[in-house]
C-alpha cells in the first residue's frame, strides 16, 4: 500500500492512495479463510470447501468489501502516523474508474486538517462576577404576584354587570349553520373575562352582562383553528349567565403560604429569596461566560478550516433569516445570502469551539451519564405523554445525543476556566444586572 502527499497548503491536505492488486487479493483470501469454517457446499463437509472453489464462488462479492477495508485501513494508518484530525469527513474518490480485477486500486483523499491549538495562559485572566441580593421589594413583588395567581372570585350582587377581569359562570351551546357541534357546549363553565382562553371576540361580548341574562355571542373561528372542520367558520353561542363574580386577591399570610407548599409566610419568603438569587446568579453567569469568551477570543489566533467556517456561516444566516421571517416554517425557500457579518461571527464561533474542545480535552472534562440523563429528561418534559418515545428516539439518534452533550460539555469547560481565572465579585443592583444581560442580547 502506498500513500503519497499531493497537497499541503495551510490546512488543506491531499494524498494519493494505491492498494496493489496483490494486497487486494491477499485481503480477499484472508476474508475467505475467516469464513471457510462456516461455509457448507454440496459435495463437501462444513468447513472443508476448497479455497479455490470458495474464491470462484464468493471472490467477486468479497472484492468490494476488501477494497473498502483496505482504503479505510490506509486512511486510519495515515491519521495515526501524521496526527492530523480532519475538520470534516475526508473526500475520497477512486481515480481509475475503468478498474478491473487484477488492477491496482488508486484513490485520491483530500481534507482540511484541524489546526494546532496554541497554549492559553489562564492565570492572567481576570473576570468580574456580578452579585445581586434579593431585596425586600423584589420579594414583596413576587409575593403579590403569587397572591394574584391565587386569587379567588366572590359573587357580585345579582344586579351587578360584569367587568373585564370578572369571572362569569355560564351555560353555552355553540352552533355552526344552525347545527350544534362537538365540544361546543358546557354547563356551569367559569370563564374569566380578558383571559383570552376562548375564541377571539367571545369574551369581550360578555362584558356588561349580569346574572340571569341570556346572550347570543357571534364569533368566527380562526383560519388556523386546530379543528379543521370549524376553521374559518362563523358560529353563534347561546349563553346563559348564571353568576357574575369579582376577583379577590389572596391575602398574603400563612394560609396563602401553605397553598404554595411552605410552612408559613416567612418560609415562603425564604424560598422566594432563594429562587430570585438563583435566577440572578444564572444571569450573572451568562454575563461572565460572555466576558470569558471575549477574553479567549483576544488571547488566541490560529488558522481555521474554511469548510467549518463556511458551514457555520450558512447556519447562522439561515437561522437569522428564519427569525426575520417567522411565518416561514419549512425550508423550501430560496438561497439565503451569507454576509461578511455572518462569516465574522462564524469565525469567532469556530475558533472558540475548537479552543474550548481542546481545553476540555486537556482538562479531561467529561459529561457523565447522569448529566446526560438529566438533560434528556429536561427535554422530554416538553413532550408530555410522549416522554418514553422521546427517550427511545434520543437513544437511537447519535446526532441528537451530540446536540444535547455539546452545551453540557461547553458549560463544564467554562466552569473549569472560572476556576483557573482570577474572579472578583462585584455587588450590583438588579437593574444593573438586567442592563448587562440586555447588552448581551444586543450583540
Amino acid at each position: 500500500m502506498q500513500v503519497t502527499e499531493t497537497l499541503n497548503e495551510g490546512l488543506k491536505r491531499g494524498y494519493a492512495i494505491t492498494v496493489t492488486a496483490a494486497e487486494l487479493d491477499a485481503k480477499v483470501n484472508e476474508k475467505l479463510a475467516e469464513a471457510q469454517p462456516e461455509i457448507e457446499m454440496k459435495g463437501f463437509r462444513k468447513g472443508k470447501v476448497p479455497m479455490a472453489l470458495l474464491k470462484k464462488q464468493f471472490g467477486q462479492r468479497m472484492i468490494g468489501e476488501a477494497m473498502q477495508e483496505s482504503i479505510d485501513g490506509a486512511m486510519n494508518e495515515h491519521f495515526e502516523k501524521s496526527g492530523d484530525r480532519p475538520a470534516m469527513q475526508p473526500d475520497v474518490k477512486m481515480t481509475n474508474e475503468d478498474w478491473k480485477e487484477g488492477d491496482d486500486v488508486s484513490v485520491d483523499m483530500s481534507y482540511e486538517a484541524l489546526p494546532e491549538i496554541p497554549e492559553v495562559d489562564l492565570s492572567g485572566v481576570t473576570l468580574e462576577k456580578l452579585v445581586v441580593k434579593a431585596e425586600d421589594e423584589a420579594v414583596t413583588e413576587a409575593l403579590e404576584n403569587l397572591a394574584e395567581n391565587a386569587k379567588e372570585f366572590e359573587a357580585r350582587d345579582e344586579a351587578a354587570v360584569s367587568e373585564d377581569g370578572d369571572q362569569v359562570v355560564i351555560d353555552f351551546l355553540g352552533k355552526v349553520d344552525g347545527e350544534a357541534f362537538e365540544g361546543g357546549a358546557a354547563d356551569d363553565y367559569p370563564l374569566v373575562l380578558g383571559s383570552n382562553s376562548f375564541i377571539p371576540g367571545f369574551e369581550e361580548q360578555l362584558v356588561g352582562v349580569k346574572a340571569g341574562d341570556e346572550k347570543d355571542v357571534s364569533v368566527t373561528f380562526p383560519e388556523e383553528y386546530q379543528a379543521e372542520h370549524l376553521a374559518g367558520k362563523e358560529a353563534v353561542f347561546s349563553c346563559t349567565i348564571k353568576e357574575v363574580k369579582a376577583p379577590k386577591a389572596a391575602e398574603i399570610n400563612d394560609e396563602m403560604a401553605k397553598k404554595f407548599g411552605a410552612e408559613d409566610l416567612e418560609a415562603l419568603k425564604g424560598q422566594i429569596r432563594e429562587r430570585l438569587e438563583a435566577e440572578y446568579a444564572g444571569a450573572a453567569r451568562a454575563v461572565m461566560k460572555r466576558a470569558t469568551l471575549d477574553k479567549l477570543d483576544e488571547l488566541v489566533s490560529f488558522d481555521l478550516p474554511p469548510s467549518l467556517v463556511e458551514a457555520e456561516a450558512k447556519q447562522i444566516s439561515h437561522q437569522l433569516w428564519h427569525e426575520d421571517h417567522p411565518e416561514v416554517e419549512g425550508h423550501d425557500h430560496g438561497d439565503i445570502e451569507t454576509t461578511e457579518e455572518h462569516t465574522a461571527l462564524a469565525e469567532r464561533r469556530v475558533r472558540l469551539g475548537l479552543l474550548l474542545a481542546e481545553l476540555g480535552q486537556k482538562a479531561e472534562v467529561e459529561v457523565t451519564d447522569a448529566e446526560m440523563t438529566q438533560a434528556i429528561m429536561a427535554q422530554a418534559r416538553q413532550y408530555p405523554g410522549q416522554e418514553r418515545q422521546f427517550f427511545e428516539f434520543i437513544q437511537q439518534n447519535a446526532q441528537m445525543q451530540q446536540q444535547l452533550r455539546a452545551p453540557l460539555f461547553e458549560d463544564k469547560v467554562i466552569d473549569h476556566l472560572f476556576d483557573k481565572a482570577t474572579v472578583a465579585e462585584k455587588e450590583v443592583s438588579k437593574e444593573d444586572l438586567q442592563k448587562a444581560v440586555e447588552a448581551l442580547e444586543e450583540e
